[in-house]
């Protein structure tokens, strides 16, 4: 067994690239467990295509360390991307030949086996029927597609995607998540999947960082991420609210209650099992309480309390 194999297929640790005066990616230590999809999530300009390229061994970074499935890079480059599928930002193919010879020409350079894997990586993809057309009438969402097939030629333990769903339509968007949900679950792939759209990352991966400005803010699985710092919420149905809102007021579960457009909303003052404390005290009051439902917070609310903070705080502490 390769000993590399227990190791993340991504780690870095204080890795930075400057250009010039300007740091696009600044101290970034990020650890990508095996058989994820792990998303890379930033406003555009946030370094993030920079930090793929130094992945790659496209760029050399100015500092810090970065293990590829178990190899340094750039050290150990070219055993690391052997099994290494990637896509930095739109995937380029010859337009007059068909999806098949475009694969075709790659498999040629890569060996036989490659040449083997050529109808099943259209056939993974979702192109067998359309391998015969050329490329210039595809798709941007067939192209895309096709590019992941190229990938799969290497028999990849580790895809890395740049920006994969930008332009996409609804349904072009559905078929690749559910592509790439079938190559973590199915094969044991890993899938890095760089991106702004955040929920398409909530919905696609298990873990994720969070970066701007060139540093990784957080990470941590989905859910985490989305709940931060642990503000534990309810949407209460009752048939007096503002009668609610003063029998909760001040007490010692609660940390504030308000009315909303969904119903009565209620911060708790501990974790989820206090819930039932609040049902009980509306209930014991005489109130008919319809609805007790926790609020389930989403990354995009998570990502936008970080990026708000990071822009009310002074250059000096952002540096």
């Amino acid at each position: 067994m390769d000993p590399s194999s227990s190791q993340p297929a991504i780690e870095t640790s204080g890795l930075t690239k400057r250009f010039g005066d300007r740091t696009a990616v600044d101290g970034v230590d990020l650890c990508v467990p095996r058989g994820s999809a792990f998303g890379f999530l930033g406003p555009n300009g946030a370094g993030k295509t920079t930090m793929i390229r130094m992945l790659l061994g496209l760029t050399h970074a100015s500092a810090g360390q970065m293990l590829v499935l178990g190899h340094p890079v750039p050290a150990e480059r070219g055993t690391a991307l052997q099994r290494v599928g990637a896509i930095v930002e739109d995937p380029r193919f010859h337009p007059y030949l068909s999806g098949r010879e475009n694969l075709r020409i790659v498999a040629a350079i890569r060996g036989p086996e490659s040449t083997a894997r050529i109808a099943p990586a259209l056939a993974r993809v979702g192109l067998s029927d359309r391998a015969d057309e050329k490329v210039k009438r595809y798709s941007l969402g067939m192209r895309q597609r096709l590019g992941v097939a190229r990938c799969l030629l290497a028999d990849p333990l580790l895809l890395i995607l740049d920006e994969p769903t930008n332009g996409l339509d609804p349904g072009g968007i559905q078929e690749f998540r559910e592509m790439i949900r079938a190559m973590v679950e199915q094969e044991g792939r890993t899938v890095f999947i760089s991106s702004h759209l955040l929920d398409e990352v909530e919905k696609i991966c298990d873990a994720a960082a969070i970066v701007d400005r060139g540093k990784v803010v957080t990470q941590g699985p989905i859910a985490e991420l989305a709940e931060g710092e642990a503000r534990h919420e309810l949407i209460i149905g009752v048939d007096d609210p503002r009668r609610a809102i003063t029998l909760l007021d001040g007490a010692e579960q609660v940390r504030e209650a308000h009315l909303s457009d969904e119903g009565l909303r209620v911060v708790l003052a501990g974790g989820p099992e206090t819930a039932a404390a609040v049902n009980a005290r509306l209930v014991s009051a005489g109130l008919a309480v319809t609805r007790l439902e926790p609020v389930r917070h989403s990354l995009e609310q998570r990502f936008l309390e970080i990026t708000s903070r990071l822009d009310a705080a002074p250059d000096e502490v952002r540096a």
